[in-house]
């Protein structure tokens, strides 16, 4: 009988993944505290507006452009998040980045951090380009691959 195995059939698992999640709950405890110490009732109004904004609106537009993509592309699955993953990474991007992309904060921007915020949009262009074109060098490899397995398997 292996040490420590009634806390994992107890717990679920290891008692350093318990630590870490305790120290995760500390940190954030502690980042909550020190953030709400200020305007605490914009604070919680912004994030209770965020989760309702994210699970009334934003939840169902992704179930909808996913379900398009998988009727779009004849594809398995698989091959769908190469386009998933990409598309997400960039939206967040622009929705985490979008008062400067748009050029609504430039001034605050620069006031506050002495750096020019001209070009933010046209560097989001860039990294998506760069993601969509890692995503589909992925896909490729991994075409690459699997056809080489399929034909060892066929010659073997």
């Amino acid at each position: 009988m292996k040490a420590g195995s009634g806390f994992r059939r107890r717990y679920g698992d290891s008692p350093p993944h318990l630590l870490l999640l305790l120290c995760s709950f500390a940190l954030t405890g502690y980042a909550g505290v020190r953030l709400l110490s200020g305007d605490w009732f914009g604070i919680v109004l912004w994030f209770v507006g965020a989760a309702v904004l994210h699970d009334l609106v934003l939840l169902p537009l992704y179930g909808l452009a996913d379900r398009a993509l998988r009727r779009a592309v004849p594809a398995p699955a698989s091959y769908v998040n190469h386009v998933r993953v990409p598309a997400f990474v960039s939206v967040l991007l622009l929705l985490v980045w979008f008062p400067l992309i748009a050029g609504t904060q430039w001034r605050r921007y620069e006031r506050y951090t002495g750096l020019s915020a001209d070009g933010f949009w046209q560097r989001w262009l860039l990294i998506t380009a760069g993601l969509f074109a890692a995503s589909a060098l992925w896909l490729c490899v991994r075409a690459a691959v699997s056809r080489a397995r399929a034909r060892r398997r066929g010659a073997g």
